[in-house]
């Protein structure tokens, strides 16, 4: 029932004006805001003490990304209108050749970015030129709204590897392919992530990203979406990255992602409304750290 729904809203907004859709989603995102406390509250929380500011800035401050937020929903819904011809109405990228030139080394590229903007639309921008791009997506809840988003997601020729499955294997197998292959870093990564310093609290920081680039030495590209004020979207392309072997990989693979940690803290520091606030990044407290040697468990072979 909720996938004929989500699906049926996307042919609705499909077929809507999109600066309509956007007012749309602008309300939705006040809706949301007003009436889901319990998010509203956890986000209020977690700016103030990131950003050092008080209760009324902080309120402002979220109250705008629910908008965002909001936007950002209705444009997921609309993704089957994007194609090669309007896109470019939406979306601009800048220094999209260095990431060009990454995948000329034909070792594939690791893309780190987080909950920034619409992450969905950060695919599109790619994918829109040609570029071939894979990603290892959470499962929701609700696994109607899961293929209703995956299926969303092939209109914009995305390749998805659900979490839980063979996904290790299949995001191999893209690198070795020379496909993009994109890493949302700001998640919660559990006993065995780096625990690094964010957003002012340590949390444990996902390593998928290191490992990967250094099992299959490719290069790593930060990439983010932001919403203009104007209202179109501008994709920032970052200069490549690359892990750096000393012999020590553990500390190697710590501090390639401590790195890439910052990059992505300043692209949210500069752009606070545009990030989910309300995420259980700091979930896991540094004092259930577990030592683990990080690797990438299986192997590709070269015709693979």
């Amino acid at each position: 029932m909720v996938y004929k729904l989500l699906m049926f809203l996307s042919w609705v907004a499909c077929r809507t004006p999109y600066s309509l859709l956007m007012k749309a989603g602008s309300g939705l995102g006040k809706l949301y805001y007003k009436f889901i406390k319990k998010q509203r509250n956890l986000a209020i929380k977690q700016m103030r003490e990131s950003l050092k500011i008080d209760e009324a800035e902080a309120q402002r401050l979220v109250r705008e990304s629910f908008i965002n937020m909001g936007k950002n929903f209705m444009e997921v819904l609309y993704m089957p209108a994007l194609n090669k011809e309007n896109f470019t109405k939406h979306i601009e990228v800048v220094n999209l050749n260095t990431m060009k030139a990454a995948l000329a080394e034909k070792r594939g590229v690791v893309v780190l970015t987080g909950h920034v903007g619409n992450w969905e639309w950060l695919s599109a921008a790619f994918t829109m030129n040609d570029l071939p791009v894979s990603a290892i997506a959470k499962q929701q809840p609700n696994m109607d709204y899961t293929n209703a988003l995956n299926d969303l997601r092939a209109t914009i020729d995305v390749e998805i590897f659900s979490r839980g499955t063979s996904e290790l294997l299949s995001a191999a197998k893209a690198l070795k392919k020379g496909r993009i292959l994109g890493f949302l870093a700001d998640q919660d990564a559990g006993p065995g992530g780096a625990f690094i310093e964010f957003l002012g609290k340590t949390a444990s920081t996902p390593m998928g990203a290191a490992v990967f680039a250094k099992k299959f030495n490719s290069p790593i590209i930060p990439a983010f979406i932001l919403r203009q004020p104007d209202g179109h979207h501008k994709v920032l392309v970052g200069d490549i990255l690359r892990y750096e072997d000393t012999g020590d990989a553990d500390k190697d693979l710590f501090n390639l992602t401590y790195k890439m940690t910052k990059i992505l803290e300043k692209v949210i520091l500069d752009n606070p409304t545009q990030w989910l606030w309300f995420q259980k990044r700091w979930n896991t407290p540094p004092e259930q750290r577990v030592q683990k040697h990080h690797t990438v468990k299986t192997e590709v072979s070269a015709n693979e």
